[in-house]
């Protein structure tokens, strides 16, 4: 699953709807973009291309929904990003991220309460 940027945006806002949108509603949503309805329409065409989203046509209107699930797509990125950067250990990406300041002692407990550590 290869998605630009700008689609993964896109999808975020197809995701977070739960209902079909057409590229007006999207347009709509972009926070802090002023892309043209036409840019909208192109990155939604290229998706349906690449599986990412379906559409359907209501009222001479084009709805989109997402079908790649956010948590299935979040999972492969997230493996991709470990195997890539950190040899496939998820535990260098962790030390990593406190290293870094990322993870604050109240993420590390909250991770300890999830998984009953």
């Amino acid at each position: 699953m290869k998605i630009s940027e700008a689609e993964l945006e896109v999808l975020q806002i197809l995701w977070e709807a739960k209902e079909p949108l057409n590229i007006q509603d999207v347009c709509n949503r972009l926070k802090n973009k002023k892309w043209k309805y036409n840019t909208v329409g192109t990155l939604l065409l290229r998706m349906a291309e690449k599986g990412a989203v379906a559409s359907e046509k209501k009222n001479r209107i084009i709805y989109y929904r997402p079908i790649w699930e956010r948590k299935a797509y979040q999972k492969e990125q997230t493996e991709h990003l470990i195997n890539k950067l950190y040899h496939g250990s998820a535990k260098e990406l962790t030390v990593s991220l406190f290293q870094q300041g990322e993870m604050t002692k109240e993420d590390l407990e909250d991770i300890r309460k999830m998984f009953d550590l």
